[in-house]
């Protein structure tokens, strides 16, 4: 298995994954249908899914457009998330196969939207999971609460996403990261692998790289979101639950002006 990062828009990411044996490839959230599709064409490889995220236009609004230009592309999208161009509705739990060793599974993390989508893809025996958390989870973040609440996103971020294997490689939706570390440093001043992460974000920037992926390990040490279940985040925002944590934190970030 092998992902490649095609960075969209201003701060967008959209994804090939590949199986490697067969070169079939599966797109994730290609609102620029015209770069993945150069992308698959430089690499000799044949694009038979589409994996959407959430319904919002900067991830599935290129979907009609890649069907036009790969007849037969199939595009998987939330059941509840009224997905454009959605040729296949998919659950909780349900599978897809791409080539002949990655397998995808559809986890639903809804709270950003009602129907999102994290869709977690596993390769050959020995090679890293990996995590495609669109706009639920960011690097060191998360998504606004726009369809849900903080209970969904403690669920979808704590639950869902927080017991996947920690080397899973967490590949999401836009290029946060840096702000992301920013406003993380606000909540946990002394925490230094948040210091050194934004440290090294920043350099990644700089050099124009990208910071993605991270692993689940890592969020668990950075970002405040998914550490809003430990006592000690939860003492810092004067908060004695998760759940409560995470609001308050949510609530921290949307009136930070980093």
């Amino acid at each position: 298995m092998k992902i490649l990062h095609v960075p969209c828009l201003e701060d967008n990411y959209s994804y090939l994954i590949i199986d490697e044996s067969t070169k079939e490839a599966a797109v994730v959230d290609p609102v620029e249908p015209e770069k993945l599709i150069n992308a698959a064409n430089e690499h000799g490889l044949n694009l038979k899914l589409v994996l959407t995220t959430h319904h919002h236009w900067d991830h599935a609004g290129g979907n009609e457009k890649i069907k036009e230009m790969v007849p037969g592309i199939k595009v998987y999208g939330g059941s509840l998330d009224n997905v454009k161009g959605c040729t296949n509705k998919v659950e909780n739990g349900d599978k897809v196969s791409l080539g002949a060793d990655v397998t995808i599974l559809a986890l639903h993390t809804p709270c950003h939207t009602k129907g999102h989508i994290s869709y977690y893809v596993t390769g050959k025996e020995g090679e890293d999971p990996a995590v495609f958390t669109g706009d639920t989870l960011f690097i060191a973040g998360c998504g606004k609460f726009f369809e849900g609440t903080a209970e969904q996103m403690y669920q979808s971020l704590c639950v869902t996403l927080g017991s996947l294997p920690k080397p899973s490689q967490v590949y999401c939706g836009h290029e946060y990261t840096v702000k992301n570390l920013q406003f993380a440093l606000t909540v946990e001043p002394d925490n230094v692998k948040v210091q050194e992460k934004l440290s090294w974000a920043q350099k990644q920037r700089k050099a124009g790289l990208p910071t993605i992926p991270s692993t689940i390990d890592e969020e668990m040490e950075t970002n405040p979101f998914m550490r809003a279940e430990l006592p000690d985040v939860q003492a810092k925002v004067g908060c004695h639950s998760p759940v409560e944590a995470l609001r308050k934190i949510r609530l921290m970030k949307d009136n930070w002006r980093g």
